[in-house]
């Protein structure tokens, strides 16, 4: 990708030293792991590694200088080839500005970004609405032609899906859907009417099919199945569109989970089942893995414990195996702790309460601390499961604990397996830890 004349960039020598004989994608692979093994969450491609060596990305963001310093100990962002943080910020502050993902009108590319510290910084001041307005693609002005679309464009969208998903794991889908919709419209826009080769063609499917996935996730864990459902199908028909059976695999995922939660559990084992085959060649046992556990909770919405237990043994199993080059990077969030907690989902939903207490209690102990949200849902669904085993107390002392996270996580489908266990625990209301609770989460409802 040329740079801009007034910001020419240094090939990064050391960091390409370190990489040594590796490809782009095994050292890719290699960042991922280390970032698994300190509980960091970062979706490193071979795209990224040849960002860091052109001399692209100056400076990484926190998430990967951490990383880096795991796989490299004793070596700072010196060593590694990056310039100082404060002199990007510098630069930033002398007169450029914060990077906007914004649709090209012409041939002239924006400048990438480079830094994503203003990301953390924005978030920290101004919430998850702040955020979406830094990594937002559009909507551009209506009058404005797409004219050649080049590589910056095609990482504008894989940037927009990252972030989406990096702060949807730590606040949840409330504050982010509705912005998140105008990325998606404008991806889609860029396809529909934009120039390009074949090259860009295919990554421009695949960002814009994984974007729209993303959306549909945001619009699921806020409730709007409906939404959730279009999303899904649009992601699909691109998938299709493109013959990306990794995508595919990826939208009839969704679309399985989404059917089980929407009522419609022999929808959520064909789809699942569809899942499986497209994802089949792809060489990552651990999405064959969450693929079974999707078909397990559809089996057990069927009432089908046989089927049920069968797929839950073949998840185990497949997961068993470990992790592979080939994970798709949408499954960071997927280890130990999403296992305990779809098992738990499982058994819950075929009665089995205190079997579902003993793998939601697992899920969130094991849970990283970064993602708020799912430790949120994971202690949600351990109240819900505690009240139907009529442990009443503990029941309503997890459930507070929900209640404390919900300050820091926009999520109504956490709020809504919380005001399920509350209406469980109703008949109890007389003890006083129920009492307390059962307050406190009628007030969250009006706050």
């Amino acid at each position: 990708m040329p740079s801009s004349p007034s910001t020419p960039t240094t090939p990064n020598a050391a960091f390409r030293l370190l990489r040594a004989d590796r490809s782009p994608g095994e050292f890719a692979a290699a960042v991922r792991r280390a970032a698994r093994e300190i509980g960091e969450q970062v979706s490193c491609d071979a795209r990224y590694i040849g960002r860091v060596e052109s001399g692209e990305i100056r400076c990484p963001n926190y998430a990967y200088e951490r990383v880096f310093r795991h796989m490299f100990p004793g070596l700072g962002l010196a060593d590694l080839g990056f310039e100082p943080r404060e002199s990007v910020r510098g630069r930033r502050a002398a007169g450029a500005p914060a990077p906007q993902l914004t649709v090209a009108a012409g041939p002239r590319e924006p400048e990438p970004d480079e830094e994503s510290d203003v990301l953390r910084r924005a978030f920290m001041t101004g919430g998850p609405a702040a955020i979406a307005t830094t990594w937002v693609l559009g909507p551009p002005a209506a009058a404005e032609p797409v004219q050649r679309v080049g590589r910056s464009q095609v990482r504008a969208v894989q940037d927009a899906v990252r972030e989406i998903r990096l702060h949807d794991d730590r606040h949840g889908a409330g504050a982010l859907y509705r912005q998140a919709g105008h990325s998606l419209g404008a991806a889609y826009r860029l396809l529909d009417e934009g120039r390009y080769g074949q090259a860009v063609a295919d990554d421009l499917h695949a960002g814009a099919g994984e974007l729209a996935i993303s959306v549909g996730w945001l619009a699921h864990d806020s409730g709007r199945h409906a939404e959730a459902r279009s999303y899904y199908g649009e992601a699909l028909a691109t998938a299709r569109m493109a013959s990306d059976q990794a995508l595919e695999a990826h939208a009839f995922c969704n679309a399985s989970f989404l059917a089980r939660d929407a009522g419609r559990p022999r929808e959520a084992v064909r789809a699942a089942q569809a899942a499986q085959e497209a994802a089949r060649g792809l060489g990552s046992p651990r999405l064959l893995s969450l693929l079974a556990l999707r078909e397990a909770g559809g089996r057990a919405g069927l009432g089908d414990r046989s089927g049920c237990e069968r797929a839950l043994l073949r998840a185990q199993s497949l997961f068993g195996r470990g992790s592979r080059d080939a994970d798709p990077q949408w499954m960071t969030f997927y280890g130990e702790a999403e296992l305990a907690g779809l098992e738990a989902q499982s058994w819950a939903a075929l009665g089995d309460h205190h079997r579902a207490v003993e793998h939601a209690r697992r899920a969130v102990g094991l849970q990283a601390p970064h993602f708020t949200r799912n430790i949120a849902l994971y202690t949600a669904e351990l109240a819900g499961n505690l009240a139907c085993a009529r442990r009443v107390d503990e029941a309503a002392a997890t459930g507070a604990r929900v209640l404390d996270l919900l300050g820091r996580v926009q999520s109504p489908r956490v709020r809504g397996m919380l005001a399920s266990a509350a209406q469980t625990l109703q008949p109890y209301a007389r003890r006083p830890d129920v009492a307390s609770f059962l307050r406190r989460q009628a007030e969250s409802r009006t706050a």
